[in-house]
């Protein structure tokens, strides 16, 4: 009898941490795949081998888009039918999909080969050069052109103008980031996984950068429209027509 009392009482005991423990448990799981590997972390890891190219571009291409969404609403910029979802949106999609993810293949596919096998401090040193003095310029340079065709440049010296105003600004955030975040995965992350880590660190910074850009407009056009009476033209969502 005393037996069975015992095991009735250990099966009816609950689990530290009751049922948020258990869904905490099963996120993980599912994310990670756990010792099974067949969740979403591993899912995406094994269609960025058999479709490398397909897979970036959908990542960047969705990032992109939510970026563009994210930066709106943290800056308050809101197109001119009152909600965050402007025609920027499908652009950076575009770019995303179509321009940047294919560059970023293309070169961290060159860098990897580089260094192919070589896990000396110099080596890593050397990787960490080449992807600030190298790959980071182009990738941001294209980034610029293709944000200053997105904001209405039409002539090459609007789009020079807007290379050359960004570019250094651009540069010091890839000098302090570019070394840390590379310096990580070459320390704790195997290869095919850079591509993703990658992916979010962009994001991140990506989405600072567009909505510090968003406040400085908005405060100018505020600046505009106070300081001298007249309305704002220039952008189809200007403030003239939004919902202040």
């Amino acid at each position: 009898m005393s037996v069975k009392f015992e095991k009735e009482t250990i099966r009816d005991t609950p689990i530290p941490g009751g049922r948020k423990h258990e869904i905490a448990h099963e996120i993980g799981e599912r994310l990670t795949g756990g010792n099974t590997m067949t969740g979403y972390l591993a899912a995406y890891l094994e269609q960025l081998q058999k479709n490398p190219l397909r897979t970036k571009m959908l990542t960047s291409g969705s990032l992109a888009a939510l970026q563009e969404v994210l930066a709106s609403w943290i800056a308050h910029d809101r197109s001119k039918h009152g909600d965050y979802l402007s025609a920027r949106v499908p652009k950076m999609a575009i770019y995303g999909a179509f321009i940047s993810a294919p560059l970023g293949h293309v070169l961290i596919s060159i860098l990897q080969r580089l260094f192919k096998g070589r896990t000396s401090l110099k080596a890593k040193i050397l990787q960490i050069l080449i992807s600030n003095l190298i790959v980071s310029p182009i990738q941001n340079s294209v980034y610029l052109v293709s944000m200053a065709i997105i904001a209405g440049a039409r002539t090459f010296h609007q789009v020079r103008a807007t290379v050359r105003a960004g570019f250094m600004p651009v540069m010091k955030v890839s000098w302090i980031t570019s070394p840390l975040a590379l310096a990580f995965a070459q320390k704790f992350l195997p290869e095919q996984t850079w591509v993703p880590f990658f992916n979010i660190v962009a994001f991140v910074i990506g989405t600072y950068i567009n909505a510090h850009t968003k406040k400085k407009r908005l405060a100018a056009l505020r600046k505009k429209h106070y300081g001298d009476g007249r309305s704002n033209s220039g952008r189809t969502d200007d403030f003239s027509k939004r919902d202040y």
